[in-house]
């Protein structure tokens, strides 16, 4: 009895020979070039006697790849990054090439659409005599000045954005600065819609005789059209934060000057009253006054904007030599 057990249980052990999956299938090759690295082997059926294998690896081995590991990724990301910023300052440079036709078409195109007409368009051909005829052209001029503007404005946001597109641009005017605007719109809104309804109704007997509404719309309508549309272009570059908010005053009120110039040489054609002459005598010096001021503030950006750069550069400057 004894000896048929021995048997059985050396016929069981022959039986349950464990069968070997190799986890990595590269690992064959290494057995057979002789390969000294370690293998991880997993048996799927052992016996009960004998115990579960536990292998070892060397912390030189393993160390290795890590650093082997470690070194590829450093490269990936380096290389990545390169390439990124090399695609991005190509893009860069390819975006600044494109804007450099625009520093000289913005102002061909307001060159175009506002001072040349203007000035070398005869008034002969435009004025026709105190009529709807004549207020409808001189409007038309006008607006092939607006249209010069707007395109002009647009294309000096373009130039005034940074260079990369990922960095937000929000330039906000200060309150005094809108609040001085605004002023300036309504006195040159005001004074002469008092005065031309003083002298319609009678209130200022001094301001006679009247101005018929013809003749005053021919002088003073183009005017009061361009003070909205200032208004509102100011308005939206406000609400924008464009960096053009600087420019949009300085662009109209140039005009503007021409425009009432302009207006000083109809009055004489539409037969105007001393008073109209002196009035719009006076809304050109008020006009020039508000251009002179804000040139003034142009200077003054451009001295607080190198100051501010000449303060910053200080701690970093200090920081370096540190």
């Amino acid at each position: 009895m004894v000896s048929q057990g021995m048997v059985s249980l050396t016929k069981s052990l022959c039986i349950t020979t464990p069968r070997i999956r190799l986890k990595n299938p590269k690992m064959i090759h290494n057995l057979k070039t002789g390969s000294s690295h370690h293998l991880r082997v997993l048996c799927t059926k052992m016996s009960q006697w004998e115990p579960s294998p536990f292998i070892r690896s060397s912390a030189q081995e393993a160390g290795n790849i890590v650093l082997e590991k470690t070194s590829n990724v450093f490269d990936s990301i380096v290389s990545e990054s390169a390439e990124e910023e090399q695609t991005t300052t190509n893009s860069h440079q390819q975006a600044q090439v494109f804007k450099w036709p625009i520093w000289l078409l913005g102002p061909s195109v307001l060159l175009t659409s506002g001072m040349a007409p203007t000035l070398w368009l005869p008034l002969s051909s435009v004025f026709v005599g105190s009529n709807v005829v004549s207020v409808l052209s001189l409007i038309g001029l006008d607006c092939i000045f607006n249209l010069g503007a707007t395109l002009f404005l647009l294309m000096a946001d373009s130039c005034a954005r940074p260079k990369d597109p990922s960095l937000s641009c929000k330039s906000k005017p200060p309150f005094s600065y809108k609040f001085w605007n605004v002023f300036a719109l309504l006195t040159g809104f005001l004074v002469p819609t008092l005065l031309l309804f003083g002298s319609q109704t009678g209130l200022l007997g001094s301001l006679q005789p009247e101005l018929p509404f013809i003749s005053s719309a021919v002088l003073l309508l183009p005017y009061f059209i361009l003070l909205a549309v200032q208004t509102l272009t100011e308005i939206l570059t406000w609400s924008w934060q464009s960096p053009v908010w600087l420019v949009t005053p300085v662009v109209y009120e140039a005009y503007r000057v021409l425009q009432l110039m302009r207006g000083l040489k109809l009055s004489a054609e539409v037969n105007a009253p001393v008073w109209v002459v002196h009035m719009i005598r006076g809304l050109v010096s008020w006009w020039v006054l508000i251009l002179g001021m804000q040139l003034m503030r142009v200077a003054w950006f451009a001295g607080y904007t190198s100051r501010t750069t000449a303060t910053n550069q200080q701690p970093e400057s200090s920081v370096t030599s540190k």
